[in-house]
């Protein structure tokens, strides 16, 4: 999988979902809306490694490549999930990039107004195909 311009991740903590408030400049796609950690390629990295690095960078949880559970495709994105123990939610350290972070249902993310749309579309396919 060497196409692609970055890749996302579904982080499960218990039965809710990790997003990021983006930042609200008008530089960037989305400003403001209800992100996932994850985000573009640096050099030649895979997709693994481009959502493990993004993941430590955003929220500061190293996670290992076993980690992931699923992965499907997007455009030019890469979507991954993993999911956490509850307790994990005191391990998240939030990086330098957006506005802060909480942990959502994913069917309200999923219909939320502020969500990106096509990573709501993301995420309602992974419930669909992984979770039945």
């Amino acid at each position: 999988m060497q196409d692609f311009g970055g890749a996302k991740l579904i982080l499960f903590i218990g039965d809710r979902i990790v997003v990021l408030r983006r930042d609200d400049r008008p530089d960037i796609p989305w400003p403001g809306r209800l992100d996932l950690p994850g985000g573009g390629r640096d050099g030649s990295e895979t997709a693994e490694a481009c959502v493990l690095r993004e993941t430590f960078e955003e929220v500061g949880l190293s996670l290992e490549e076993r980690d992931l559970v699923w992965c499907d495709r997007f455009n030019a994105g890469v979507f991954f999930a993993v999911h956490l123990p509850e307790d994990a939610e005191a391990r998240i350290v939030f990086g330098s990039e957006g506005q802060g972070w909480e942990l959502i249902d994913p069917a309200e993310y999923i219909c939320h107004p502020e969500a990106i749309p096509h990573f709501a579309e993301m995420v309602q396919r992974y419930l669909d195909q992984a979770l039945g």
